[in-house]
């Protein structure tokens, strides 16, 4: 059964359930080989329904989706290493979509949303810090119409692990800052890319420092203008607020489902402690109906600024949540697991104990934008307040002092 375009959603509900019924009874998960499961799931458009048709999609509500990957779940259907892949589905698929030429789009999309291929993100540099827009890795474009990149990246999540990459760079520094910049996606094993590991604070290297020298990309994997990176960046960083900060948890999980389970474990009955615990609860569920909403606007349009709200509200809880768990464990919060430098699975963040949680979560002040440059989106785009002051705003890059 294909569904109706031109049907209102309860009818499109109906008919997008029938026809996973139809496609798991061709495609057994439990006989299907799983690589072949996934391809032929996103050749069906039952990947993400939203995405046009040929791209692993139904160009449906984008809140059909949660109905689908319920059903795939329940059925048993094989992993597409979402955990692993979170950068290539949560930022690099929307950004191909909206800037990648119609044949890369289609060539790039299919084996990045079966988890054949990872992806990374290089975009923080050692000299810009938070601010992306002052970044200096260069591009130089080449008499043959390739260009040629220098410098470092560094906090590159899943770097040792990737295929491919997003890369911003400065193509004009006599440009000013969010302006002369270009935008690509590379293979990471092109000549010139080097990928060192970094020791986070957890005693894990779940990130990385990059060097590239003297790295040629070929103009054809060019993301939107020469110069026009900045609004391209902006594409990817709105995504990825959402991936961090929209993905909807189940009533009682995530990180204040932990807290529960580490309070009933508990010999401690601290009323103060439970009082906390039952506050944290309650903006818990505020923030789990403030994501639900997220979706709905995304269902209608591009992710927007509300994206910041959301990730900010998230980092202040988890990190508030992990904090109570260790009171609440008294000293044995103290105690620490494993502090060997080795690459994370990060499949099993959780199943660690709360002060690896503790310690793992002050980076969601960071990650995906700093909590300071969210409440600077949310006070000048959601409320209209007096921008900050920006003495650089007018100057070229390449006369700011770093």
């Amino acid at each position: 059964m294909a569904v109706d375009q031109n049907a209102d959603r309860a009818t499109q509900a109906a008919q997008l359930a029938e026809e996973v019924r139809e496609f798991l009874a061709a495609h057994d998960p439990a006989t299907t080989e799983p690589l072949e499961f996934l391809r032929a799931r996103y050749d069906a458009g039952l990947a993400w329904v939203n995405y046009p048709e040929g791209y692993g999609g139904k160009g449906l509500d984008r809140s059909l989706q949660a109905d689908v990957s319920d059903a795939f779940a329940k059925a048993g259907a094989p992993d597409n290493k979402a955990g692993m892949n979170a950068i290539g589905l949560g930022m690099a698929a929307p950004t191909l979509l909206a800037f990648a030429s119609e044949e890369d789009a289609k060539r790039l999309l299919r084996p990045l949303w079966t988890g054949e291929n990872i992806w990374c993100q290089m975009f923080s540099e050692p000299g810009a810090g938070s601010d992306l827009a002052g970044l200096g890795t260069s591009a130089v474009k080449q008499e043959n119409g390739d260009w040629l990149i220098n410098g470092q990246k560094v906090w590159t999540s899943l770097a040792h692990h990737a295929e491919y990459a997003l890369l911003v760079t400065r193509s004009d520094p006599d440009a000013v800052k969010h302006r002369g910049m270009t935008y690509f996606w590379v293979k990471m094993d092109t000549p010139g890319i080097d990928v060192r590991p970094l020791r986070q604070i957890t005693g894990e290297a779940e990130f990385n420092e990059i060097f590239l020298d003297d790295v040629v990309i070929p103009d054809n994997q060019r993301l939107g203008e020469v110069g026009q990176g900045w609004a391209v960046a902006q594409t990817t960083l709105m995504n990825e607020r959402v991936a961090i900060g929209g993905k909807v948890a189940r009533r009682g999980e995530g990180a204040i489902g932990e807290a529960v389970r580490t309070w009933e474990s508990s010999e401690q009955r601290d009323p103060a402690l439970r009082d906390a615990l039952l506050s944290n609860w309650v903006e818990a569920e505020a923030l789990r109906i403030a994501q639900i909403r997220l979706g709905q606007s995304l269902a209608v349009g591009a992710p927007g600024p509300e994206g910041s709200a959301v990730k900010l509200g998230l980092t202040s809880l988890t990190q508030r949540l992990t904090g109570l768990e260790l009171e609440i464990q008294g000293d044995d919060g103290l105690r620490y697991d494993n502090y060997d430098m080795r690459r994370p699975d990060l499949d099993k963040r959780w199943s660690r104990i709360p002060g690896f949680r503790y310690l793992r979560w002050r980076g969601l002040s960071i990650e995906g934008g700093t909590s300071e440059i969210m409440r600077n989106i949310i006070s000048e785009r959601v409320l209209g307040l007096p921008p900050e002051p920006r003495i650089d705003k007018d100057v070229p890059w390449k006369d700011l002092p770093r």
